[in-house]
């Protein structure tokens, strides 16, 4: 598709290698003045075609007949891989609701300099502590659209010098080896560490723990990283180096503006934000993503699921997230962030969970007073981290 330069916001330049309308079988005379659009192969019937006319743009003119890129369809539903140009991937906006009604795969156009916004403080804060050394970011700062959900992409460039390194997406984790042997970490452990599971269960824990306490402690930062959203980054090369974390997709994040601006790095100003709601000013707010996302997806489901299969009895697993968590809180003595975190993940009753189908499909926005469906927390649960009581 290609869409009229005048009508684009666009950050970031187009590579060399970004084919032109007349490579898709277009008129040559739209090259000078129009860029070319990657359409999702579902986008591209009725829904493309309303889109441009919302937009006041002629579909029968615009809309391509052929195709030039080859891609590849990563974990993400509306994510491709560009298979001549690795590590770049292409985020387009489907016609379709995951995980509730509400909940659409669209890309609402301030979301993609809201999460180029939230990756360049990442970047700071990551220069600025030396807790997050392990972080790795993906570059979201190339991205185009034409002020509609369905008019727009992310170009999304994963860090440079990782050729050689296992990406794994910590939702791969715990799937069977490709060839059908164990489980991917299974294979993992035999090359990195102690050569165990639990030795690369245990050092994956303290490279999570460590960069989403430090986030959220110093700089008042939670992410939205779950198992899709973050990888395992691991050198066969250096099987004994430390694990890394590999982020992307930062637009779900939630800031403690204050707090961030009270820290030690340049901070934007609040109406840099397209979406007010990514700001906070609840501790206990970034607390329940923390919970949510790091603690549930990113550690408890990972113990749950490698103790039905038979890794490691469960107490033990959950024991291990209590000691990670635990170190990771401890490099913080006295800090008011870390002690509520300590007592709203490792001390209290029940843990909180969220409920995105009632708020995303079963009810309205006015009832549920969710502002946010992927933000709403509506139940708890009992708190399987906490310490199991001793008895005299």
């Amino acid at each position: 598709m290609a869409i009229p330069r005048v009508a684009l916001t666009r950050a970031g330049h187009l590579p060399s290698w970004w084919p032109r309308p007349s490579d898709v079988g277009l008129p040559a005379a739209l090259d000078p003045a129009h860029d070319l659009f990657p359409v999702h192969p579902l986008t591209a019937g009725r829904a493309l075609a309303e889109a441009l006319a919302s937009a006041e743009l002629p579909a029968a003119q615009l809309i391509a007949p052929g195709t030039h890129l080859k891609v590849t369809p990563t974990l993400s539903t509306r994510t491709v891989a560009v298979k001549s140009q690795p590590g770049v991937h292409l985020k387009l906006p489907l016609p379709t609701s995951t995980l509730g009604r509400l909940n659409r795969r669209s890309i609402v156009p301030g979301t993609l300099p809201d999460g180029a916004l939230v990756r360049a403080v990442l970047a700071e804060a990551a220069c600025a502590s030396p807790p997050l050394q392990d972080l790795l970011l993906a570059d979201e700062s190339h991205y185009a659209h034409a002020g509609h959900p369905f008019l727009g992409y992310l170009m999304r460039q994963l860090p440079g010098g990782l050729d050689r390194c296992h990406l794994v997406p910590l939702a791969a984790l715990l799937a069977p080896a490709p060839d059908g042997r164990p489980l991917v970490i299974e294979e993992l452990a035999r090359e990195h560490g102690d050569g165990t599971v639990i030795g690369l269960f245990q050092a994956y824990l303290d490279v999570l723990f460590g960069v989403h306490v430090d986030l959220f402690v110093r700089f008042g930062i939670a992410l939205e990283s779950h198992q899709q959203n973050a990888a395992l980054v691991l050198d066969p090369d250096e099987p004994d180096d430390p694990l890394r974390l590999l982020i992307k997709d930062f637009d779900g994040a939630l800031i403690h503006y204050q707090r961030l601006a009270a820290g030690p790095i340049p901070v934007p100003e609040p109406e840099d934000f397209a979406d007010p709601r990514l700001l906070t000013g609840s501790d206990d707010e970034l607390a329940d993503v923390f919970i949510t996302i790091t603690v549930h997806l990113c550690a408890g489901a990972l113990a749950f699921g490698l103790a039905r299969h038979d890794q490691a009895p469960r107490p033990v697993l959950l024991d291990l997230i209590r000691q990670s968590l635990t170190r990771a809180l401890d490099r913080y003595p006295g800090h008011p962030a870390a002690a509520l975190l300590r007592a709203r993940v490792l001390a209290a009753d029940r843990l909180p969970g969220k409920t995105m189908l009632t708020a995303g499909t079963l009810m309205t926005k006015a009832r549920s007073g969710a502002s946010d469906i992927n933000k709403h927390y509506g139940t708890t649960g009992p708190n399987y981290l906490k310490a199991p009581a001793v008895r005299p």
